[in-house]
């Protein structure tokens, strides 16, 4: 190899994942601490953290500073809204949501885990598998999140005790075989130390899995294990411009983001609701032939022929096509203050599209403590509960468990514009 080649870079994709669990089991110090050892921290910030650390009267840089960044978060010690932090490493880039703790702020984690890949739910080693931790493990199992690491934490203040952690999995195991969470993996760590983090230290030589942050780097990308079909809501119509002007186009395409699936020239598809057919002409990024695209590309879609098509309607492989339904059963999770009221109207965000719709019927409400379905005929803010939605127009839509993306949507007040659920279609 001559001095001016280089190896190439790895890169595994992007990483999206969540850390949660109970308050005070040390979720921001673990994110500081993954930061930290891998050297993304900036100077300055490093700085600012070490002086408010000393105003504490701490002798070490407190790592939680670097997500628990509002001031409520400050002043009482925990984490309130959903903390996002990115980073990357010479094998992959990674996105971090830091989920709050308490009970009353579910709808954040609700929220944090809908773009999730990974999940890790922490423990603190000393008070074992909590009440906050049964319910984010059902959260993350209801989100489809595919793979979750249960990372017992101070392990420096239990001895590092093989025991302490070895009794640890197994109360997690039976309770994750009650709810059917099968993709777990377990790592004893020290976040306030750096054990097993990202390095390996001495401590728990009985230990002989990866560190957290190989576990990461290894984890499989979203949209990477399984074939997904293609799926492209229409957000904007590409009309033809003054062909005089070179920086205009003078074609019809269809502007939008591919969903999940892969899509090329030749594809034969077909439009949503309308249901007719055509092939792709050609696929195109900001003028330049792509001749093909993939999951989560913004793209634009010219096709063989003149249809009329508008934001909203659903590109699709006409050999992988969707449900169409005008009423949707799914699991919802209520976010507002003000609880579903089953004699509004509400709006239905589903991708590109939206619909009136009223609520037709509470199936059940899921009592997340008890793993119970209770009765229910109302909804109040952080309650999760299997309901059927009737809507005015039509929508395309597939399983969650196999799409989260046309198998999401969010409910929206009218007269506020509020967000006030979020549903996952079964």
């Amino acid at each position: 190899m001559s001095a001016v080649e280089k190896l190439p870079e790895v890169d595994n994709g992007l990483l999206r994942f969540l850390t949660c669990g109970s308050v005070d089991d040390g979720k921001s110090t673990l994110i500081g601490r993954l930061l930290f050892d891998t050297k993304t921290i900036l100077v300055d910030t490093l700085h600012a953290m070490e002086r408010t650390s000393k105003k504490r009267g701490m002798d070490v840089v407190d790592l939680s500073l670097l997500t628990d960044g509002l001031q409520a978060e400050r002043e009482q010690g925990i984490t309130i809204d959903v903390a996002y932090r990115y980073f990357s490493t010479g094998v992959r880039k990674y996105i971090i949501a830091d989920a709050p703790g308490h009970e009353q702020y579910t709808r954040n984690m609700v929220t944090a885990a809908s773009s999730a890949n990974l999940a890790i739910i922490l423990i603190d080693a000393r008070k074992g598998v909590l009440t906050q931790t049964r319910r984010h493990s059902t959260i993350a199992g209801l989100l489809g999140i595919p793979h979750l690491v249960v990372a017992i934490n101070k392990m420096d203040l239990v001895g590092y005790g093989e025991s302490v952690f070895e009794s640890i999995r197994a109360d997690y195991l039976a309770f994750a075989a009650k709810i059917g969470i099968e993709d777990v993996r377990f790592i004893p760590l020290s976040a306030l130390t750096g054990e097993n983090v990202v390095d390996r230290g001495d401590s728990m030589p009985w230990y002989e899995g990866p560190t957290l942050l190989e576990i990461l780097e290894s984890a499989p990308a979203a949209h990477t294990e399984a074939t997904e079909p293609f799926r492209f809501p229409v957000q904007f119509v590409c009309r033809p411009h003054a062909a005089d002007d070179a920086a205009l186009h003078d074609y019809r395409g269809f502007m939008g983001r591919v969903e999940s699936g892969e899509i090329a020239v030749g594809d034969e598809v077909t439009v949503l609701p309308s249901g007719i057919a055509s092939r792709v002409k050609d696929v195109q990024l900001y003028g330049r032939s792509l001749g093909q695209a993939g999951s989560e590309q913004s793209v634009t879609l010219l096709l063989d022929d003149e249809i009329d098509i508008s934001r909203g309607d659903m590109i699709v492989k006409t050999s992988e096509q969707p449900r169409v339904v005008k009423q949707i059963d799914a699991m919802l999770c209520w976010l507002s203050e003000s609880p579903l009221d089953r004699a509004r109207k509400y709006v239905i965000r589903h991708t590109t599209r939206e619909t009136k719709a009223i609520l037709s019927n509470i199936e059940y409400r899921l009592d997340i403590n008890e793993l119970t379905q209770q009765p229910a005929e109302r909804l109040a803010m952080n309650d999760i509960a299997k309901v059927s939605f009737k809507v005015a127009q039509p929508l395309f839509v597939d399983a969650y468990s196999g799409s989260r993306a046309t198998g999401a949507f969010i409910v929206i007040d009218e007269s506020t514009n509020n967000t006030v659920g979020a549903g996952m279609i079964l």
